[in-house]
């Protein structure tokens, strides 16, 4: 229904927006607590993966089951969806980030394509990678994009600026990295190197974005293992969403030395539940989120979630 104002009402509320004085319903809004789960979609298959979460509250949730895109806000429990299944060929998605201009980016899994789309979701680019390649997630930095490869075992570059996104280019080759991983899926960076999980030999490499070296980090607690599915950095902290095996995932943090060549898990959260299979892993304030696939158990049931880590901030 379309309500007309008045011009009355319209010079009353004039002086109460220059005084910076809120709507009660958005003040409402903003002061409502939290849910601890958001329901991202109720429909069959659609396996959620990938997670974003703005400095607003703005969260957006993958889904490698079909390449749908959901968005909602940190404080309503459902999300809506952002991108359809199946768009511009995007019939799978994993990670999904929000570069610093506001567009969001989107890997595309077995499509082997990165996406490119603006805050409404109109498409800015497809930028494809090599033929069977498995594009999992990816990190910034302050001109590029670097994007793991989990079928090709090889990291993808391609440049990022104000004016958009260049050409995938291959950046580091499967040969070039030892141990030889078999299964790369998180990265996170702190613009000097990157850290890269290897879940098929549970390992973390360090490869430094000037020379390329590859390093593995020399791991001290939790029987010296930490590798992830999703990553998150936080100065020298590394949360990883951790297999931790026996069908048990549970979110590990480990502070890393100075120099990145060394991590120490200092604490693993509670366990998730069973055959919620949480994926990837974003931060809304003072908790941590993290996405339940139900992949262990594909396609799942419906309703899928995300919810907040247990036992961990």
């Amino acid at each position: 229904m379309i309500t007309r104002r008045t011009a009355t009402t319209a010079l009353l509320a004039a002086p109460l927006i220059a005084a910076g004085v809120q709507p009660v319903a958005q003040a409402d809004q903003r002061h409502r607590p939290r849910p601890d789960t958001y329901v991202v979609s109720t429909t069959p298959g659609d396996t959620p993966e990938g997670i974003e979460v703005t400095r607003d509250g703005t969260m957006y949730v993958t889904s490698v089951g079909t390449g749908a895109v959901y968005r909602g806000s940190v404080r309503h429990p459902k999300l809506r969806p952002f991108l359809p299944a199946g768009s511009d060929g995007r019939t799978a998605a994993t990670g999904v980030h929000v570069d610093r201009w506001g567009r969001v980016l989107v890997a595309g899994a077995g499509t082997s394509n990165l996406y490119m789309y603006d805050a409404r979701g109109h498409l800015l680019a497809i930028r494809p990678a090599a033929q069977g390649s498995f594009l999992n997630d990816f990190t910034f930095t302050e001109d590029a994009v670097y994007v793991t490869d989990s079928a090709h075992n090889q990291l993808w570059r391609a440049s990022l600026t104000e004016n958009g996104l260049g050409r995938l280019k291959p950046w580091l080759t499967r040969d070039k990295i030892e141990p030889t991983p078999y299964f790369l899926n998180g990265i996170v960076t702190d613009g000097r190197s990157l850290l890269v999980g290897e879940q098929g030999q549970d390992v973390t490499y360090r490869i430094s974005l000037r020379t390329k070296t590859v390093r593995t980090l020399a791991v001290s607690g939790a029987n010296g293992v930490l590798s992830g599915d999703g990553y998150l950095l936080e100065g020298r902290r590394l949360y990883a969403v951790h297999n931790a095996g026996g069908g048990k995932y549970v979110t590990r943090l480990a502070h890393l030395d100075r120099d990145w060549t060394t991590a120490r898990v200092i604490a693993d959260s509670m366990p998730a539940a069973t055959n919620s299979t949480p994926t990837t892993i974003a931060r809304d304030g003072d908790r941590l989120l993290w996405v339940n696939s139900q992949l262990d158990a594909a396609p799942g049931t419906p309703p899928y979630t995300v919810s907040v880590v247990p036992g961990l901030r």
